[in-house]
């Protein structure tokens, strides 16, 4: 996901966007010009698309290196609590911002909490100009024909029309390739674009 940023130009508009705007009208972040934009900025723009998008299941691991201890927290919601002091810290510093940075990929949990006092993707886009992306696939199953497909997501649409109503941009979903195996290979790309059709849907 690592794009060249030797190139990088200014975004057309001040990241000085101010969040009282917003406040005064509600449907400024849902403006089709600021889709159009973010089409825009995904496609031609250079820069990096940041993976900010770590689930529970390795986060203690990731504290860890961060210097935050499993005795410094109690269960599963303060742990992600502190993983998102811990990406709240990334995305307010001066270097992150939509003139480096393309998109940022966020996990639920992220989506769910505010930076700066903000929705975390209102917050992307209005102050950095960075496009808010969602992880959305539950995990992994296990290996089978050579391939792992995604597991089963019973709560998918719920979950799109939360990111559509917190102004998420589009989705990230992830499903490996093991070996050559056409069964597999077909069963994944079959899997991909059932999910890519309801996500469009949105």
């Amino acid at each position: 996901l690592k794009r060249s940023i030797s190139h990088a130009r200014p975004r057309e508009h001040s990241l000085e966007h101010s969040y009282s705007e917003t406040q005064k009208f509600p449907l400024l972040a849902m403006a089709a010009s600021d889709r159009k934009r973010q089409f825009a900025q995904m496609a031609s723009e250079d820069g990096f698309v940041a993976a900010l998008d770590q689930s529970g299941g390795s986060t203690p691991k990731a504290l860890r290196l961060y210097g935050i201890e499993d005795s410094s927290y109690k269960g599963e919601v303060e742990m992600m609590d502190r993983m998102h002091e811990m990406r709240s810290r990334i995305i307010t510093s001066p270097k992150f911002d939509g003139s480096r940075v393309v998109a940022a990929i966020l996990f639920e949990a992220t989506m769910d909490r505010e930076i700066g006092g903000m929705p975390s993707a209102k917050f992307l886009w209005e102050m950095k100009r960075v496009v808010p992306i969602l992880k959305i696939d539950q995990g992994l199953a296990e290996e089978k024909d050579g391939v792992q497909l995604m597991k089963d997501m019973p709560a998918l649409d719920a979950l799109l029309d939360r990111a559509v109503a917190a102004g998420i941009f589009g989705t990230k979903e992830r499903s490996v390739i093991k070996h050559f195996n056409q069964q597999g290979i077909k069963a994944i790309v079959q899997q991909q674009f059932d999910v890519a059709r309801r996500v469009l849907a949105k």
